[in-house]
């Protein structure tokens, strides 16, 4: 599916669609001798050498050099010389996507691990569930909530290993059941849901009184992932905080004097030391959003900060973290890490770019304030003093990328954009004896776009973004110039684009480049003008009320191109939306060919003209937007006639 692919340690794992990868994987194993065609052919790994985004990170109890993290698309990683170098330790599961993780404090051998990332970004990996090691991450096994997908918090009693809590978020763009607080006794042979509202609402924190692990506070978000939304997802009343003074046997919500009701959404919480517990911070997504304070265990509260720089986007950023030792010190992860020394009245920032711009977690030591893991955007990061520095997030294959290209020099550059941190180009092959940080760097585009090397000028590089976004990059000059064709009306609309908008060059002219936004987009002076060469190639006859767009939100988008290689003129449009359109005359007239079974919001993930045949076209169709995982593979050999 169009998320973006983390590593493990592979860069050319370049996966468009769930659908598109399926199709590749059954042709392959059916065709005869297969497994013997490419005997000399091996992985390795080209780079680059730097992280991605990372929300669990812990450090392991009594031993102050070893460290996880769990990568949101390359597993779970560890360190035994405090982020010096990392190693994998969870790349023979079959879910590469990490949402939590949690040492045992009595058995630090003893990890749980929840799959599936609970940042609820429309670009989002899934997961199956929770795994479980018992020798320190030697090997691993599946212990259930499978149907859970995404995992936002996992909690351990620090007195017994067997006693473990999980805060399933759930399906992100569906309902389903497995979803809440659930509670086992036995290690994960059992679970029991302790905690859930409906099929709507799921959990994303859990906190535990560091003096009384009978003390736990979980907080429940109701949010989901319409299809058409590309940033920010809609929350609902379900959410709201909860407290339980036996283990997470029974809960009670808090609703205490002071703490907001209004438009609430995600909540992050913290218990501080000391103070018997009463001592009580939340970071809270709300229509009066900020810093929560509570100094009665929860009866009473008041907001001691409403710095939007510690809650903006609060549907994406939700970590907070008390001192260990000073109640009144507390950090908040968001766009930097920030710090309140006066008990959340005031914050200054102690960590951001570069090395990282988005902020998710902060693990501190409970023996020793100095020594603390960070996770964000841009991997993880150690400090053993205070955060005065921090260790590297160029030693990370963890990356995530969208789509990948290459140039046609020799050795060839690998392209690709890395979600959070923007565009690279790796060397095929490199002067040094083995690929380094020295054999790539960025080549302007941002994070999320589609790359498009100039065939006749290797030189000349275009790289989209996120909303449009393009830029046009020369590796002679070094000079990157915004070629964006965001300001072009037509009949009065303003353009819409999505995450990943798509670029492509005519097979026939490598200056003619085409751009997808509701409509075609067309530019025959590699990219100095623009031009609209077709109608609103989205709109559909009335859709259901259930699945179309409430009025100001975003609609449908041209989501991949194809031009033919065989016949100039005729082009591939598929949206996002369920559509698929042609033209046969370079834009003068449109024709839907969209299958007759594909349904409303089918996102059009790739389409690919034939090399050989104008009248053939294949198509690879995403549905996991509206909760369907399954693959759909089409072909047309009558222009779309049938398929």
């Amino acid at each position: 599916m169009n998320t973006p692919i983390g590593f493990r340690a592979l860069f050319l794992v370049a996966l468009a669609s769930a659908a598109a990868i399926f199709c590749t994987q059954q042709a392959f194993s059916q065709q005869q001798g297969s497994p013997s065609l490419f005997p000399e052919m091996h992985w390795r790994m080209i780079g680059p050498f730097r992280g991605g985004r990372v929300l669990p990170a812990q450090g392991v109890p009594g031993k102050p050099n070893e460290y996880l993290f769990g990568a949101v698309g390359g597993g779970v990683w560890k360190t035994e010389n405090a982020g010096r170098t990392w190693h994998p330790i969870f790349d023979a599961e079959p879910t590469a996507s990490i949402g939590a993780i949690a040492i045992a404090p009595s058995d630090p051998q003893t990890i749980y691990v929840g799959t599936g990332e609970a940042d609820m970004r429309s670009d989002i990996s899934f997961g199956d569930g929770i795994y479980k090691s018992t020798d320190g991450g030697a090997t691993w096994r599946n212990i259930g909530l499978r149907d859970s997908r995404q995992i936002g918090s996992i909690l351990v009693d620090p007195r017994d290993p067997n006693i473990v809590l999980v805060a399933a978020l759930g399906h992100a763009f569906g309902p389903n059941p497995e979803r809440g607080v659930y509670r086992s006794t036995d290690g994960g042979a059992t679970w029991k849901k302790v905690l859930g509202k409906n099929d709507d609402t799921g959990a994303i924190d859990l906190c535990t009184d560091p003096a009384n692990p009978q003390i736990i506070y979980a907080s429940l978000w109701q949010v989901r992932r319409p299809p058409w939304n590309v940033y920010a997802p809609t929350s609902g009343p379900g959410s709201g905080l909860y407290k339980s003074t036996d283990g997470g046997v029974t809960w009670n919500q808090i609703t205490g004097h002071g703490f907001p009701s209004e438009g609430l959404g995600r909540i992050g919480i913290a218990i501080a030391p000391g103070n018997d517990g009463n001592r009580i911070y939340a970071v809270v997504d709300a229509h009066e959003g900020g810093i929560y304070r509570s100094d009665d265990a929860a009866q009473n509260w008041r907001r001691v900060s409403s710095d939007a720089r510690v809650w903006q986007r609060g549907w994406y950023f939700g970590g907070i973290t008390t001192d260990p030792r000073d109640p009144n010190v507390v950090y908040v992860a968001d766009t930097a890490l920030y710090r309140s020394s006066d008990g959340g009245e005031n914050f200054e920032s102690c960590k951001g770019a570069p090395g990282g711009d988005d902020y998710h977690t902060l693990w501190i030591a409970p023996d020793d304030p100095a020594r603390m893991i960070l996770g964000s955007d841009q991997g993880a990061a150690i400090s053993v003093d205070r955060g005065a520095t921090w260790t590297s997030w160029f030693n990370q294959p963890t990356a995530q990328f969208y789509h990948v290209t290459t140039d046609n020099r020799f050795p060839y550059r690998v392209y690709g954009a890395q979600q959070d941190s923007g565009t690279a180009a790796v060397a095929s092959r490199s002067d040094y004896g083995q690929i380094t940080f020295r054999d790539w760097s960025p080549i302007g585009g941002e994070e999320s776009g589609y790359i498009v090397v100039d065939r006749t000028n290797p030189d000349i590089v275009y790289g989209g973004g996120p909303f449009g976004v393009l830029r046009r990059f020369n590796w002679l000059t070094a000079q990157s110039f915004d070629i964006s064709p965001a300001a072009i009306p037509f009949n009065g609309s303003k353009l819409r684009f999505t995450w990943t908008s798509p670029v492509v060059d005519s097979p026939q002219d490598p200056r003619v480049l085409y751009f997808g936004a509701q409509y075609m987009l067309r530019s025959a002076d590699a990219g100095q003008s623009w031009q609209a060469i077709s109608p609103d190639l989205t709109l559909k006859s009335p859709a259901p009320a259930s699945v179309a767009p409430k009025p100001g939100e975003v609609g449908g988008v041209v989501y991949t191109i194809a031009p033919s290689p065989v016949r100039a003129g005729e082009i591939w449009a598929g949206t996002d939306n369920g559509l698929i359109q042609l033209t046969l005359d370079e834009g003068a007239h449109w024709s839907n060919v969209t299958p007759p079974d594909v349904e409303n919001w089918s996102q059009i993930s790739l389409l690919e003209a034939s090399r050989y045949d104008a009248a053939t076209a294949y198509a690879a169709i995403d549905r996991h937007q509206v909760d369907d995982l399954h693959p759909y593979i089409y072909r047309t050999h009558d222009n779309g006639k049938t398929w």
